[in-house]
């Protein structure tokens, strides 16, 4: 029985998160999406981890602007999908639906999740009920789609919706409480979705992040896993796009 991966949300930039994965037993870690180098390095030599891998699930340079860095201090090797082979830094290890990943013992399958960008992928360790979905899920919300179609997205959604109830969502921005406060306005009559607001609320005041989420959480209260089909889904996407 292998010992459970340890999880660190490192925040960055306005609102990003950026993961550190630790292995403890193999000591392997892997940082997920290190936008800014420095607060990750800065973490992980604080726990005297050195970074080994990199796992990239799009191409943003909010996701993506520490690859190069990281990799010239650590010698780590980047991951990343293969349909944004050319614009994720450093890209030696390009991934596609299926493939596989491991922080030591722990593997993770990949899964091609499109919309946010065209490429976005999502790593799920399934043994370890989690799952990195970069900006395809958020806490009550959806990525824009700056690349990808209705269509796509609403499928993506609905594959991360479909992951086992109990498997923690890692998403990489703190915007819960704008998506929150727009569910509240599209769905005024939802209780679960008022409540969640509120303690979305006040988790904020305190300074508390309002990540990881979980899949039963979000199929409860997330707008976008409500929609029945991509045309419904476009209408909720082009209504938080407008709201402010």
């Amino acid at each position: 029985m292998h010992s459970s991966l340890q999880i660190v949300a490192v925040p960055a930039f306005a609102d990003n998160y950026l993961w550190l994965v630790h292995d403890p037993d193999s000591r392997e870690t892997a940082v997920i999406d290190p936008g800014d180098p420095a607060p990750v390095m800065a973490e992980a030599g604080r726990r005297g981890w050195r970074i080994d891998k990199i796992f990239n699930t799009h191409w943003h340079p909010d996701h993506t602007g520490g690859n190069l860095a990281i990799k010239a201090a650590t010698g780590a090797d980047i991951w990343g999908p293969a349909g944004e082979n050319g614009r994720v830094p450093g890209l030696d290890h390009p991934l596609g639906e299926g493939d596989t990943v491991q922080i030591g013992a722990h593997c993770a399958q990949v899964m091609e999740v499109p919309g946010h960008t065209i490429g976005h992928i999502a790593y799920w360790f399934a043994g370890d009920k989690a799952a990195f979905v970069g900006d395809t899920l958020f806490a009550m919300g959806c990525g824009r789609l700056f690349e990808g179609t209705p269509e796509q997205m609403h499928a993506s959604l609905s594959r991360l919706a479909g992951l086992p109830e109990d498997t923690e969502l890692y998403c990489a921005h703190e915007y819960t409480l704008s998506n929150a406060r727009f569910a509240a306005q599209a769905f005024p009559d939802d209780a679960a979705i008022a409540d969640r607001l509120l303690a979305v609320e006040q988790s904020r005041i305190a300074g508390q992040p309002t990540v990881p989420t979980n899949v039963a959480i979000e199929r409860a209260t997330n707008p976008f896993l409500r929609a029945d089909n991509a045309e419904h889904f476009a209408r909720l996407r082009a209504a938080k796009d407008d709201y402010r």
